[in-house]
């Protein structure tokens, strides 16, 4: 069974309210579950590498991001164990200093020279996978910096 990765947008109010009472975090998360097939794209709050989340750490860890998009910066205190450790948080400031520096780095060049073998996948369409996360990932971090939001990032 593999890890899966997952992010959720907070607005600053709601960051404010999962680190007062973890409980409701986890709570508002299963909700924003439920309504996310109703939303338009643009205004999905989810976001899932399911388990690419790997392969993004191998890729984001060939640049010097201002904080770890892929594990969060801390976790959520007070949280308890959602699948593989609590959440992890990432501020609105963090989320928008991440945001300016992979604006700058399409996937061509932030991949320039990587291995698939590197990914640990023996796949020869490993890349243009990873392409597509980092792509859709970056959108959803775009909007989420736009909206001025957080992130609760999740492994489970």
């Amino acid at each position: 069974m593999s890890i899966l990765g997952s992010y959720l947008r907070l607005s600053a109010a709601d960051l404010a309210r999962a680190v007062e009472q973890p409980g409701w975090a986890e709570e508002f998360r299963d909700e924003q579950t439920e309504r996310e097939e109703l939303r338009a794209p643009s205004e999905r709050r989810l976001h899932e590498t399911g388990p690419a989340w790997d392969e993004l750490a191998v890729l984001l860890g060939r640049c010097d991001l201002p904080a770890d998009l892929v594990h969060g910066d801390r976790p959520l205190p007070g949280a308890e164990d959602w699948g593989y450790g609590p959440p992890r948080l990432l501020m609105p400031e963090q989320v928008a200093a991440v945001e300016r520096r992979l604006a700058d780095l399409p996937f061509d060049v932030l991949a320039a020279g990587l291995d698939p073998a590197e990914l640990g996948d023996d796949d020869p369409h490993a890349l243009d996978h990873l392409a597509a996360e980092y792509a859709a990932l970056r959108t959803f971090l775009a909007r989420t910096a736009r909206y001025r939001h957080g992130l609760l990032v999740r492994y489970a």
